[in-house]
Order: C-alpha cells, then sequence, then structure tokens
C-alpha cells in the first residue's frame, strides 16, 4: 500500500528490537512504507530508559563531535578534579578501555571536523523529517520552535564557542552572536541576569520538546492508524541465525519470527550483537536530568539552551522545566542520589531563580548510546537480514525521524537521501 503518496514497496514482516524514540520513529517509517512491524522491549511502556526524561533539544546547532583535541586531558583532569564536561570513572571493563582506546583515536582536529559535519548532516535531515511527522501525525510533545540559545560566561569562553561554531556555520548552519542585551531581548526571561552572561551563540533554527512524550504519541498513533504491534514486557533472551540470516528473535514471551530485524537497543545494542559474533562499538555515557514544576508564578526560559561553561542544558516543557547535565563513563550505572545534582540545581537558580518550584524536583539517570564518532551505525554486516540503526549518543532526538527514514530506505533498497559515509555497519 502507499501512503501520502509514499513509493508503495513490497509488504514484508520487520520485527524492531527496541521501543525507545529510535526504535518507534523506525516503525512509523516502516509502517509507512506498507510493512507488517512488530517492536520488542522490555519495559511496560515506549520510551521508558534513555528516551524518558532528555534534554528535550532537537539541535543541529550543537551538534558537535564530543571525540576533539582536548577531549583526552578533560577525561584524564576528571579523574581527580569536578566540573569537567567529560567525566571518567575507571571500570575492570575490556569493553569500556577498548571503546576509550577507539574514542582517543579520533580527537584530531580533522576527525572532529568530519565528524561533526557528518552529525550537522545527519540532524539536519532528521529534523525536517520530524516536522512532517508532526504535520502527518499531530503528535503533540510540548514542541517549542524558537530556537536555542547557548551562553557563555566569560569573554575568553564565548570568543572559543564562537570560533567552534565554524565547522557548523561552513556548512550552512545559521548563528547569531549576541550580547547578554540581545540575549534578553530574544527571552525576557533573561533581562534580570544579562550580565551574568558575556554573551551566547543563537541559533534560531534549532528547537525543543518532550521526547518521551513525542515517543509514546507517535507510538500510539503506529498501533492506531499503522497497524504496528507493540509487545512490551517482552525480554529479549538470544537470536538464532543460519546461514547468513537471522532466523528468530527468542524472548521471555516466546519467538518472534520476520523476513527482516532492526537492532535499535541503544546502549544495550552491544549486548545482544554478541551473541551473534558482532561487535559494535557502542559504549553507554551516563546523563543527569531533573524535572522542576512550573507554575502561574514562575518564571521559567521560553527557549531551550545551554549554560556552556556549568555544561547545563534547560528546556522548558509545557508546565516543566528540564535541567540535563554530565557526560559520564561510569559503565551501565543509572543509580543516583540528590548530591549528584547540586551543581546542576546551583547552575539554574543562578539563571533562572524563580525559573520553577525548586523544592519538588524529580530526578534521573539515563544511559546515551554512543559510538567513538558520535555518529550512529546503519545498515547490515553478516547477517543480510539484521540492520543496525542504533548508537545514536546524545543525539537521539535530534537525529531519530532522519535514521527512521533511513533505515526504511536500506530496507527497501532505496539510496538514502544524504551521505553515509562513516556510518554504515562494517561487515
Amino acid at each position: 500500500r502507499g501512503i501520502l503518496g509514499w513509493r508503495e514497496v513490497g509488504t514484508m514482516k520487520i520485527v524492531i528490537m527496541g521501543g525507545g524514540v529510535i526504535g518507534v520513529t523506525g516503525a512509523y517509517f516502516l509502517a509507512r512504507d506498507g510493512h507488517e512491524v512488530t517492536v520488542l522491549d522490555r519495559q511496560p511502556v515506549p520510551a521508558n530508559e534513555t528516551s524518558f526524561a532528555n534534554a528535550g533539544l532537537v539541535a543541529p546547532g550543537h551538534s558537535y563531535a564530543w571525540a576533539s583535541p582536548q577531549a583526552p586531558m578533560i577525561m584524564l583532569r576528571s579523574l581527580w578534579r569536578d566540573g569537567q564536561s567529560l567525566r571518567l570513572k575507571p571500570k575492570f571493563d575490556p569493553h569500556m578501555w577498548l571503546w576509550c582506546l577507539k574514542f582517543l583515536g579520533q580527537c584530531t582536529t580533522e576527525r572532529a571536523r568530519i565528524n561533526t559535519t557528518r552529525k550537522l548532516g545527519l540532524c539536519v535531515y532528521s529534523q525536517k523529517l520530524l516536522h512532517g511527522v508532526v504535520q502527518h501525525t499531530n503528535v503533540a510533545y510540548d514542541r517549542r520552535a524558537k530556537g536555542c540559545i547557548y551562553l557563555y560566561r566569560t569573554p575568553a569562553a564565548l570568543e572559543k564557542g564562537v570560533l567552534k561554531t565554524k565547522i557548523l556555520a561552513d556548512s550552512g548552519q545559521q548563528f547569531e552572536v549576541v550580547d547578554g542585551g540581545r540575549a534578553a531581548e530574544i527571552d525576557p526571561i533573561f533581562a534580570p541576569v544579562k550580565d551574568k552572561f558575556a554573551g551566547g551563540i543563537y541559533c534560531p533554527t534549532d528547537e525543543s520538546g518532550d521526547v518521551n512524550m513525542f515517543t509514546r504519541g507517535l507510538a500510539e498513533f503506529c498501533r492506531r492508524e499503522l497497524g504496528v504491534s507493540f509487545e512490551m514486557d517482552t525480554t529479549i533472551r538470544g537470536i538464532d541465525v543460519a546461514g547468513g540470516r537471522v532466523e528468530r528473535i527468542v524472548t521471555d514471551k516466546g519467538d518472534f519470527t520476520a523476513d527482516h530485524y532492526v537492532l535499535s537497543l541503544g546502549s544495550y545494542s552491544p549486548f545482544v550483537a554478541r551473541k551473534i559474533g558482532i561487535n559494535l562499538p557502542i559504549y553507554p555515557v551516563k546523563g543527569y536530568s531533573l524535572t522542576l514544576p512550573v507554575g502561574p508564578q514562575h518564571e521559567a526560559p521560553n527557549l531551550g539552551g545551554v549554560d556552556e561553561e556549568n555544561l547545563v542544558a534547560f528546556t522548558r516543557m509545557g508546565d516543566r522545566l528540564r535541567l540535563t547535565a554530565t557526560a559520564e563513563f561510569s559503565g551501565y550505572d543509572t543509580t543516583h542520589e540528590p548530591s549528584d545534582f547540586a551543581a546542576m540545581l546551583a547552575a539554574a537558580r543562578d539563571m533562572f531563580p524563580n525559573g520553577g518550584d525548586y523544592s519538588r524536583p524529580t530526578y534521573w539517570a539515563g544511559l546515551r548510546p554512543m559510538t567513538p564518532e558520535g555518529t550512529p551505525i546503519f545498515g547490515y554486516g553478516r547477517y543480510d537480514n539484521l540492520f543496525m540503526n542504533t548508537g545514536h549518543g546524545h543525539m537521539g532526538w535530534t537525529m531519530s525521524c532522519g535514521a527512521g527514514q533511513i533505515t526504511a530506505d536500506l530496507i527497501a533498497g532505496r539510496q538514502a537521501q544524504i551521505d553515509l559515509a562513516g556510518m554504515m555497519m562494517q561487515s
């Protein structure tokens, strides 16, 4: 069947492993191609892990590669100094050290430029597709499309930030360098605190929204309108393979068979892949977030952004203010305690003294599935019916719709609409 003029392809059965924003957007685009799609996830509802409470920024204007010439020293200093943008907590885990070696291999000026440019291309493409998905589905997710602002407290930091934008600007991304007064014009919430900032970088095309609300709303649309089956509370036990193909997915709720399979399990994709001899260069990077209630008496920001020197992102989501911080290499630990959020709260109070109800924070920590390059993995390797759509790192929300369309194109045998150099699965 063809939907809204999309190219008709032969109907196939497809099983997607993973019910986060990547799995659900993949299901949407595959179902729109006319396929019979089933999504498997161990959680009771979609978007209950990495897609639960992230920063909410849809931000091509902030799509820098984490691997850079400065990153190794930042990680090294984090062993004895707090407040580093990348924080390393060593584990007796060979997968961590192997990943770190590959990450260090990407920490050159040239590799940072290549990886950032590739991330930007995918993010811009994906944002355009997100707008089409929203138009088609009318999914609500507390969207704010007023741009995002990236603030710097010192002139030296602002100068470095402006220099950093050159890679993105050379590829066509729009920016405006602003002082405190202009920042207050863009969002009056900054008027009382404008003297605390040397200035910022405003990206008018960036936006924000609640990825959890979006994913669950899209999943419901897929179920109701496109016939997608969601098998929740279903834990994958293994994969049976033979003759270079996947034959079935073995779960605690029985076996699932299909013509094609898609691996979208985020940070947990390597566990499943290793069972069939595939080593994915993905490792979790822990992030922390807190959410504050916002009432009529509060003065919360009207657009999303980042306090760059305190490394705190902020996003207004309806009657909530989301704050996020930290990139911590600490394995698969998602535990947290209130003290982990103290610096984040202090920075937020400094920016937004009446931004929300600071007495009622909701805490959360989740895992970003990072590749050393910062770009995701697509396509298939040694099994020609097992497709990868995983490893989107800290920009899974921004990349999700583009990743879903790319996966649908590859399964249909169509050429992707963007260059996938460096992002295709290696056999």
